[in-house]
């Protein structure tokens, strides 16, 4: 049992915690009303120390000997409070807003359908390198999308990467061995590039619906990527300088800023291009604030699109199914192939350096002399000669 005393003219309290003598001030002077006060505080951290749920720093917040003796032991007692789940719950609230939307649902996605099931109900510092790795490789007997038969290297390190970052913050928070120690990412293959060859680029353009060429033209011609060219308004287009402004996307049905800052970029529209969305534009002018749109006004859904226009169109020409976004894939080979700088093919594609470019497109690298899209525009002009004679013709 404790006791007051005075020490100075100051009441004190005198009691014993955790096998230790605890003699703090209570900053009140002595007389039988402040002891009396002092008196009902101690009954009361004694009837807390017997219900093991006393806590020294929160009765003597100012008392640095206190801190220094029992600081280490009150985060001890707070981490063994702190399960996975409600952490990574805290975590998210902390960091959403340094996310753009399609970012912040796909990492929800990720909390809501593998770490929280899987760590839940977890102590954040009990976790540990045996779990993470079981964890990891459990993932892999997952089925992938079509036929494949496991996730993806890509998939799994997606997920895997918000662990570490949870487990990273945890750590550092409570001072913790963080047990993401030497987990390095899978190897992930390389980027598949499978782009049209300008033949084929031909026979689409020229079979492709009427109301979908201009789409397609600028998609296979400018590296702009999907959520690039569905986000296209009008007021980016510049004819004057002949240019498209890369200023923002379409993701997941909302106009967000570009990818990166080096995404936000000017891109040189060649002549197929400029002439294509001038006549484009004559068709569908005040439609809508977006280039390519539905009926109702409406930006086009890329899923949309490329389950009933892309793929079928495809079929029907006898190619081989590939993802839309080979259009993008297709622009830089086509530019490679006729000769342009590297450098101005970075910036066309949003790159700030040319290292992804001779990464992802090294065997479709020749000798490069050209500076300026040049060149590009001197292949289409030989190889579409035929036909926009064609076309003009029949207009």
């Amino acid at each position: 049992m404790g006791s007051i005393g005075a020490r100075n003219g100051i009441l004190q309290f005198d009691f014993r915690y955790d096998g230790q003598r605890i003699r703090e001030s209570s900053g009140l002077r002595e007389n039988r009303a402040n002891r009396r006060v002092c008196e009902t505080k101690l009954r009361k951290m004694m009837a807390e120390i017997s219900l093991g749920c006393f806590d020294p720093i929160a009765h003597f917040p100012d008392s640095t000997a206190i801190a220094d003796r029992f600081a280490s032991a009150s985060l001890e007692a707070e981490k063994r409070e702190v399960c996975f789940a409600n952490f990574a719950e805290q975590w998210f609230i902390e960091k959403r807003v340094e996310w753009r939307q399609s970012y912040e649902s796909t990492i929800r996605i990720t909390l809501d359908n593998y770490l929280i099931p899987t760590f839940g109900g977890q102590a954040v510092d009990e976790i540990t390198k045996p779990m993470i790795l079981e964890f990891r490789v459990s993932l892999a007997s997952i089925p992938g999308m079509g036929d494949a038969r496991s996730l993806s290297a890509s998939r799994i390190n997606h997920i895997m990467t918000p662990l570490r970052m949870i487990l990273t913050e945890a750590a550092d928070r409570y001072d913790f061995h963080n047990p993401w120690q030497n987990i390095k990412p899978l190897k992930e293959p390389r980027t598949q590039v499978e782009p049209f060859t300008l033949d084929e680029v031909k026979k689409i353009l020229r079979n492709v619906r009427s109301d979908y060429r201009a789409y397609y033209t600028v998609r296979f011609f400018t590296g702009l990527r999907s959520s690039e060219v569905d986000g296209l308004k009008w007021q980016y287009v510049d004819f004057e300088r002949r240019q498209i402004l890369v200023r923002e996307a379409l993701v997941q049905g909302h106009m967000v800023p570009t990818k990166t800052d080096g995404s936000m970029r000017d891109i040189d529209m060649n002549s197929l291009v400029f002439d294509a969305l001038q006549k484009h534009r004559k068709e569908t002018v005040h439609r809508s604030d977006f280039v390519f749109c539905s009926s109702t006004s409406q930006p086009l859904a890329n899923r949309n699109v490329t389950r009933r226009v892309w793929y079928p169109m495809l079929k029907y020409l006898g190619l081989k199914a590939r993802r839309p976004y080979q259009t993008r894939h297709t622009a830089a080979t086509l530019w490679l192939a006729s000769g342009e700088s590297p450098e101005w093919i970075a910036r066309q594609m949003g790159h700030t350096t040319t290292e992804m470019l001779f990464r992802v497109y090294s065997r479709y690298v020749p000798n490069l002399t050209r500076q300026d899209g040049s060149a590009f525009e001197q292949l289409l002009a030989t190889r579409f000669v035929v036909a926009r004679q064609d076309q003009q013709t029949r207009m």
